[in-house]
């Protein structure tokens, strides 16, 4: 027997994760890019051999394309952009957060909603990842390159840039159609 449970967020209740953001944000400043993805990396794991809900590991299991963003050489994410992703990482690397880990079933709870919360206002960065990924593998196959050759090309070189910008004016036009609240977790 399954059991639906849906609830809302209140403005008070996104406050709540709007200020643990704010000081995850701070202490994510001094980790490199490579640390962060890396620490995710191993709690995406942890999560996934651990006792934790089905609904707790369908949620994280969307750090790995948020992984994937940063540590993917030929997407290239800098300046504002990997900061957005960087801060969403972060906070599930966090060893104190709104509910300790370590807590029996429901432990990385806030890590879900946090990522469920962060992945809608990444939307349009995961999209234009996703647009890239199969946009690299496919031409890859149809130019039949070598994996090598295929990171410097000119022609993926060009539709990352095309996919970065689009990404951008996405975001920015949708920054007055936020959802309910007027909080923005990045």
């Amino acid at each position: 027997m399954s059991l639906l449970i849906n609830f809302e967020l209140s403005d008070a209740d996104l406050e709540i994760f709007y200020k643990a953001m704010l000081r995850v944000r701070e202490s994510a400043k001094s980790k490199s890019p490579q640390q962060v993805s890396a620490s995710a990396s191993r709690m995406l794991a942890q999560i996934r051999q651990s006792d934790t809900t089905d609904f707790i590991k369908d949620r994280m299991n969307q750090l790995e394309i948020l992984i994937e963003m940063v540590t993917d050489r030929a997407w290239a994410l800098e300046g504002e952009d990997l900061e957005r992703v960087l801060t969403a990482l972060s906070y599930c690397c966090e060893p104190v957060d709104l509910i300790p880990d370590n807590t029996p079933a429901l432990g990385y709870l806030d890590d879900a909603i946090i990522i469920e919360i962060v992945c809608k206002e990444l939307e349009h960065e995961i999209q234009a990842f996703k647009e890239f990924i199969s946009y690299r593998a496919a031409e890859a196959e149809s130019r039949e390159e070598e994996a090598q050759e295929l990171q410097r090309s000119a022609w993926l070189e060009e539709r990352r840039q095309q996919l970065h910008t689009r990404m951008r004016r996405r975001r920015k036009g949708g920054d007055s159609m936020k959802t309910k609240s007027r909080f923005s977790l990045l």
